[in-house]
């Protein structure tokens, strides 16, 4: 029998401001406007010696300190989101959690509040 491959998933929230310079000139997305957010990120792998695939407080916390970073400022202003879609919201997420958990398998970025959600696998 070949080893279970296990993910594990922890959530974190954040406020931020944005715009989108994309579309009509007259379209409400060129106008600055924020969004509640939820960031999801799931690590991938067989349990390590320790019994878990990798240490759920140490994802939370990185996972939440990425989030403070965004938490209540202008998306446009951060290297990587000038254009700050969701898809490219879900990369920034990758590029800062990857280094340290080299199993990050799933990030998802959503804005409950108008049901809008971006899947990103790994």
């Amino acid at each position: 029998m070949t080893d279970p491959i296990f993910e594990i998933t922890k959530a974190a929230t954040f406020d931020a401001a944005h715009y989108i310079e994309q579309g009509p000139a007259d379209h409400r997305y060129r106008r600055l406007h924020g969004h509640s957010f939820r960031v999801e990120a799931s690590v991938r792998g067989p349990t390590l010696e320790a019994g878990w695939v990798t240490d759920l407080d140490q994802l939370d916390s990185a996972l939440k300190r990425v989030a403070a970073e965004l938490d209540h400022g202008l998306l446009n202003d951060r290297p990587g989101l000038e254009t700050p879609t969701l898809e490219r919201l879900c990369l920034y997420f990758v590029e800062k959690l990857r280094p340290e958990f080299p199993g990050l398998s799933r990030i998802v970025v959503s804005r409950p509040t108008i049901n809008e959600s971006c899947a990103l696998n790994l």
